[in-house]
């Protein structure tokens, strides 16, 4: 077999390649048999019909055909690997010339990786905001700890703001009520903003008992978007109340004996926090600054199942389990079509620039990913989707994925290289050190998960 590479730009090749007739032999010979299963001749049992039979009742041509479609793909992957390019996607292939017993002729265009010259990254300085945890943040967070452990006790008045009521609501539109526009039972308290506009101005100053009826544009449901007349009859009225913040809340919603204790914990939670938004923030800067000094093409076709898989994720997954359509989401974002494929568009450039960027930094640097790494990152990945490590790890597998996450972890390897080699300070003028980023980032992590859990045990007992 003879191949050639022509480039036609940076992301596009085309091969020609010739193949000998000898080396169809093996496919023709796979053709025969494949045809020999699927067809019957008078006086031949099935499986055993010979060859030149097959050539004289079917046609020479439709075993052709099935030798050539089971050995192009052969032939390519050779031709690829002689070359020694890098393909992206499916080859777009062409026969340009068949004869029988000589010669197989045929050229395949497809993209490729092009070829990246890393720029010299050492001079990148990128500022982010500095780790500052004010009094208000820990007076802010103790109280929705606080909130967490609010009661509630029926009272006999009028109901006010911060209560909680239990009301009955029917809307009416245009008269009739809405088959979904019932419901009864509803929790709600005064001032909270949800449900509906109006609502709070109508069931202020209301007993249990009382009734209001108001106008509001509904936000949901089979009347979505239209004005409609709602009655909302207050049931119940309770009012909340919540713990005082002193050592018997510490140590009812917590671990620490003191108030004080709480409130230095809540600022350690804190800055821990703002330290691992700090180390996201330089990371996604620093990229940015790589990515204005690379030049990198982008391949046409890669681009656009780009784009495609990004709407198609967007539509039929993320606003799918929302309940509604692009048209809407375009709404509610204040976008128009144009606007946003604009900015999908970018998305993509800037998603296919980034891996171009750090898998040849890969290669450059000879990063390697170990068994230890991969676990970590399945096991971070797993938690993002809801899923066990037991299931997530099985379904990685079951679809062919191990590389994908490979990949993913090199290139994340790769970032903090340059992140490392950048200049980094904050909005103070202080360096920034970001080399327990990572650990950083766990520590947020299982703090998070040991401060829900917690606040859940203590709230169970009280």
């Amino acid at each position: 077999m003879k191949s050639a590479v022509e480039t036609l730009n940076p992301t596009r090749v085309r091969l020609t390649v010739e193949v000998p007739f000898e080396e169809l032999k093996d496919s023709l010979d796979a053709a025969y048999k494949k045809i020999n299963q699927q067809v019957t001749v008078k006086g031949f049992r099935k499986g055993k019909i010979p060859a030149r039979v097959i050539d004289q009742r079917f046609g020479r041509g439709a075993v052709l055909e099935e030798a050539v479609n089971d050995a192009l793909p052969k032939f390519y992957t050779e031709a690829v690997n002689e070359a020694e390019i890098n393909v992206l996607g499916q080859p777009e292939v062409d026969i340009t010339e068949l004869k029988d017993g000589e010669t197989l002729n045929f050229t395949a265009e497809v993209d490729i990786r092009p070829s990246i010259e890393i720029p010299d990254y050492s001079g990148i300085e990128v500022t982010v905001d500095a780790v500052e945890v004010s009094d208000e943040d820990v007076e802010k967070s103790v109280e929705q700890l606080r909130e967490r452990f609010a009661s509630t006790s029926p009272v006999e008045r009028a109901a006010a703001e911060g209560d909680v009521l239990t009301i009955d609501l029917e809307a009416k539109v245009d008269g009739e009520v809405l088959e979904d526009g019932v419901a009864g039972g509803v929790s709600y308290t005064v001032g909270s903003g949800e449900l509906l506009d109006g609502i709070d101005e109508a069931v202020t100053g209301l007993e249990a008992g009382g009734e209001a009826t108001f106008t509001s544009q509904l936000k949901g449901g089979s009347a979505e978007g239209k004005d409609a007349e709602v009655t909302v009859k207050v049931t119940a009225v309770s009012s909340r109340e919540l713990p005082e913040l002193d050592d018997d809340f510490a140590q009812m919603a917590s671990e620490f004996d003191t108030l004080d204790e709480l409130k230095a914990d809540s600022r350690k939670r804190l800055e821990n926090m703002k330290q691992y938004d700090q180390a996201t923030q330089a990371q996604e800067r620093v990229l940015d600054e790589l990515l204005k000094l690379a030049e990198v093409p982008i391949p046409e076709k890669l681009l656009e199942d780009e784009i495609n898989t990004r709407k198609h994720n967007l539509e039929h997954h993320q606003l799918g389990q929302m309940g509604i359509d692009l048209g809407k989401y375009l709404e509610i974002q204040g976008k128009t079509e144009e606007e946003f494929d604009a900015e999908t568009k970018e998305q993509a450039v800037k998603g296919i620039k980034t891996q171009f960027i750090l898998d040849e930094l890969v290669n450059q640097e000879k990063l390697n990913v170990n068994q230890e790494e991969l676990t970590e990152h399945l096991m971070r990945r797993a938690a993002s989707s809801g899923m066990s490590p037991d299931q997530f790890a099985q379904a990685v597998v079951e679809g062919g994925q191990v590389p994908m996450l490979v990949g993913e972890v090199a290139r994340g390897k790769a970032l903090a290289v340059v992140v490392e080699a950048a200049k980094v300070v904050d909005t103070n003028g202080e360096t920034v050190d970001l080399d327990d980023e990572d650990e950083t980032a766990e520590t947020v992590e299982a703090d998070g998960d040991a401060a829900e859990d917690q606040a859940e045990d203590k709230k169970t007992e009280a």
